[in-house]
């Protein structure tokens, strides 16, 4: 997807193009992580005969916040709670972190008198 947001457009060779890694992967390899996207939704194409050329259809925004709800439910029971306390405990958030977290929070919920944290 990351690749398919900077360049807007891309066959699958200009994928392939613009990956780090080397060895670089198979083109089938590719082409079917690119059609498992499209059958969820997230890419869409224009047929070429045999060839497809491939788009996003959601931003990296949009993107973003699926997975987020994904990871969420899938893995911390949908308890955002559960979530920070796994990065701080587990990323170990140094306390600039941790305090900008907690501004956050303070911006995101109503004025709390008996608030104890």
């Amino acid at each position: 997807m990351q690749v398919l947001w900077k360049l807007k457009r891309a066959f699958v060779k200009d994928i392939i193009q613009q990956l780090d890694e080397e060895p670089k992967p198979p083109y089938s390899t590719i082409s079917s992580v690119v059609r498992i996207l499209e059958r969820k939704g997230y890419v869409g194409f224009k047929a070429y005969g045999k060839t497809y050329e491939y788009m996003p259809l959601i931003s990296k925004l949009e993107y973003r916040a699926a997975s987020f709800k994904r990871i969420l439910t899938q893995y911390f029971d949908n308890s955002p709670v559960a979530l920070v306390s796994f990065l701080v405990e587990e990323e170990k958030l140094n306390p600039d972190q941790v305090q900008h977290l907690r501004e956050l929070l303070a911006q995101s919920t109503p004025d709390n008198s008996d608030d104890t944290c």
